[in-house]
């Protein structure tokens, strides 16, 4: 991996931290993980006490009060195993679910649920997405109505990942009937009225849990509303931001791995008297994925500066999305190409990759709905 004008020594023992976690608690058990369909909630907990699910939240509630850049080190890191599944539950989790509480969180919410969040004890999801309703937040119909000290909450999420085994729910809702008047909800496990509706079944990603939620007359209280009324809608908005960059890393952190596992495999593997290395297609058409994997790996980092900077990086992110979604399928499969057939059989990486490859281009915002947001602001 190349030089990087935007790291410091602090962040590259940060990798080496989290190199020697996958080495040790991840890569020797995650194909079991694979097929139970989840990651033990003890890995979480091992996280936590490591200290890497609360980088950017307060040291007060157990977390490291780091910038955006390390944040990113570390979902680059991470996405350094080949196994998806894993990541994702952990970047939902730290990137995607629980910003909701940390960035619209009063004190007294924070006090009692962020220390069980930095310290894996308490797993989070956050339920945007609905059957009608996925890059287009605006049209969600889950509706939550005051009465009294209580919110009742009624409709249902899809595509939730953790959503099986999260402890704690960051929920969007609408409140009113303009078109943006969202607002986001605290629910917890548990709640009467709320119910996994079925877990499901996915092409890749086969560590993560998915599920459909269930909200029928289900009361909270009036206290879990999180942040203000009618306003969800942009903090999710905010959040999508914290969201895009992980998927980012996650995949050019695939793309990365995905080369370093080509060009072993062939260096190695030898056709018609010479390595396949040795066939100038081959090593020209690896040279060029390298060379714009590198390139944005570049934009993902410039990106996560300006963050640091507090830039207006909607634009950015949304080409960055768009970008590395695309281009982590080019990738990967190109290098399971060149695996052969062996890059067809369960339980080899590359395989693995190219499963779990695909949902970058959809997942956090499909390509074409980035480009469009990125249109709109030219």
């Amino acid at each position: 991996m190349t030089a990087n004008i935007y790291l410091t020594p602090e962040h590259e023992t940060l990798r080496e931290q989290v190199a020697r976690f996958l080495a040790r608690e991840v890569e020797p058990y995650a194909e079991q993980w694979e097929r139970d369909g989840c990651v033990p909630r003890e890995v979480l907990r091992k996280m936590g006490e490591a200290g890497f699910l609360g980088l950017m939240y307060s040291a007060r509630h157990g977390g490291a009060e780091a910038d955006a850049l390390t944040n990113l080190v570390f979902a680059e890191a991470l996405s350094q195993s080949t196994y998806g599944g894993f990541i994702i539950t952990v970047l939902v989790h730290t990137d995607m679910a629980s910003p909701h509480l940390h960035h619209a969180g009063n004190a007294a919410q924070q006090a009692r649920y962020m220390p069980g969040v930095t310290a894996g004890r308490t797993i989070t999801a956050v339920g945007i997405t609905e059957p009608g309703a996925g890059s287009d937040v605006a049209g969600l119909k889950t509706t939550a109505k005051r009465d009294g000290d209580e919110w009742v909450l009624n409709g249902s999420k899809l595509f939730i990942t953790n959503g099986v085994h999260a402890d704690l729910y960051f929920v969007a809702a609408r409140t009113g009937t303009a078109r943006h008047a969202i607002s986001m909800f605290i629910v917890e496990k548990g709640t009467p009225g709320f119910t996994v509706g079925r877990s499901l079944e996915k092409t890749g990603w086969l560590s993560s849990d998915t599920a459909e939620l269930v909200f029928e007359d289900c009361r909270i209280p009036a206290a879990n509303l999180l942040g203000e009324q009618d306003k969800g809608f942009y903090s999710v908005m905010k959040n999508f931001q914290t969201e895009r960059i992980a998927l980012a890393a996650m995949a050019v952190g695939h793309c990365t791995r995905a080369l370093e596992l080509t060009l072993d495999y062939v260096r190695d593997r030898r056709a018609f008297g010479a390595t396949l290395f040795d066939k100038q297609v081959v090593r020209q058409r690896l040279a060029m994925l390298d060379a714009k994997t590198r390139a944005a790996r570049q934009y993902l980092y410039h990106c996560a500066w300006r963050v640091t900077q507090g830039h207006d990086v909607v634009q950015d992110v949304s080409l960055l999305k768009s970008l590395t979604g695309e281009l982590v399928n080019e990738v990967v499969q190109a290098c399971q190409q060149f695996h052969g057939g062996m890059g067809y059989m369960r339980g080899t990486a590359i395989e693995r990759l190219w499963r779990d490859a695909r949902i970058l281009a959809i997942g956090g915002g499909a390509t074409e709905v980035m480009l469009d947001e990125a249109a709109k602001r030219y």
